[in-house]
């Protein structure tokens, strides 16, 4: 399947790996690869630019495919090193990177004058534009439906990735409930050049997360998410536990006196202990609602074969049937 996305990024198939905390390692990323999509590694979860730089080279090891790798504007207290890790990337020859958060334009020149590629994610139009003005070659859409952070304006894909086909002149995927052919099949109708995919990701086999992670994906429906944080204007998916309803119930009580202190046993520093220890009730962690479309843990060359099978089903048999008759 040819699109914009495989074109530009020089990939088999138009299939994404979003970059995950504490799931976006090289062996993921390298699976992926290896399958004909786009893995990608999560520049943040790696304590220091050195480490991502070995990081690189473990995941080179591991593939001759291209990958990319994750890079995410946040404010925090210990601001990262971010010229750092920007440089680890292009000394180790990535030519592929999603940025997320604020605004990335100050990575920008460094990144293209290294002929690195930049994909942007935007929870909604207008700031899938900014990305295109200021200078991004392609955007991921994010619908309200997608785990971690999907914006404020709360506009699910079946509205937003036709509005940012009607706005937008550089190529997008849709990232947000996608897990299969039909996700695929449906982005594509809709104006995407493909599609990002990151909790059907860490319920493979070679996602290296704890077990209990994966059964927990296995056994959610599309009910058992829940959204955090939106009184502080930082609104994360996730999904249920004891935690996330104890960190409900503190935002139901406080009201509009809720300060992060309030909830930072919940969320801070609780990713190690559920991806690598199987916590599974140590806090609040990401979780599209796509778990409900999630019913096996196959490996990743196995979902995504399936996936393009499927999609190709469906464009030449049924879809194109419906005209033929």
């Amino acid at each position: 399947m040819k699109t914009k996305i495989t074109e530009l990024f020089g990939i088999q198939h138009p299939i994404i790996q979003g970059g995950m905390h504490h799931v976006g390692y090289a062996e993921l990323a390298a699976a992926v690869s290896n399958a004909g999509g786009l893995g990608i590694i999560t520049a943040l979860t790696q304590p220091s630019p050195e480490a991502l730089a070995e990081e690189i080279r473990r995941c080179r090891e591991m593939t001759d495919k291209p990958f990319g790798v994750n890079v995410t504007f946040l404010p925090s207290v210990n601001t990262p090193d971010y010229p750092g890790y920007i440089k680890a990337i292009i000394d180790g020859g990535v030519k592929v990177v999603e940025t997320a958060g604020n605004n990335p334009q100050q990575v920008l020149p460094p990144l293209h004058e290294a002929g690195v590629k930049v994909i942007h994610k935007c929870t909604s139009v207008r700031h899938a534009l900014k990305a295109e003005s200021i200078g991004c070659d392609a955007a991921s859409v994010d619908g309200f439906e997608c785990g971690g952070h999907p914006g404020e304006d709360d506009v699910p894909n079946f509205i937003l990735l036709p509005r940012a086909a009607e706005e937008l002149t550089i190529p997008f995927v849709a990232s947000g409930g996608m897990a299969n052919g039909r996700s695929l099949t449906a982005a594509l109708a809709m104006g995407a050049e493909g599609m990002n995919m990151g909790t059907r990701f860490i319920a493979t086999k070679e996602a290296p997360v704890h077990e209990n992670v994966k059964q927990a994906i296995l056994a959610a429906t599309e009910l058992d998410t829940r959204l955090v944080m939106r009184p502080l204007r930082n609104t994360e998916r996730v999904l249920t536990n004891d935690a996330v309803e104890r960190l409900l119930e503190k935002e139901k009580r406080l009201g509009a006196d809720l300060k992060f202190e309030d909830i930072i046993d919940e969320v801070a520093g609780v990713y190690p202990r559920i991806m690598k220890e199987g916590e599974m009730e140590a806090g609040a962690w990401s979780c599209g609602m796509v778990a409900g479309l999630i019913h096996d843990i196959p490996t990743v060359k196995e979902l995504i074969d399936r996936t393009m099978a499927e999609s190709e089903d469906l464009i030449r048999q049924r879809l194109a049937g419906m005209l033929d008759s």
